[in-house]
């Protein structure tokens, strides 16, 4: 199954790219997609925080499966004041 990968702010930064093109398995869920993403792009690895996660525009749980999903976003975790 293919599944477009979009990356935002500092992640997009780290990855070099605001998106990609991946072929996972039907079993994939959200938190295995991220794994996969950090071992593509080794500079994620260093995100400490858990990004926010969002599947066809609607944000999704870690354990969501991505089967019948078009586009999974990562987001990384905003503060302000």
């Amino acid at each position: 199954m293919i599944v477009r990968i979009l990356y935002f702010a500092s992640l997009k930064d780290r990855v070099g790219a605001s998106e990609e093109t991946l072929e996972v398995p039907e079993s994939c869920d959200v938190a295995a997609l991220w794994a996969l993403a950090q071992e593509r792009h080794p500079r994620l690895r260093d995100v400490t925080t858990r990004p926010l996660a969002a599947c066809d525009m609607t944000y999704a749980a870690w354990d969501r499966s991505v089967a019948g999903v078009e586009e999974v976003a990562f987001l990384p975790p905003v503060s302000g004041g």
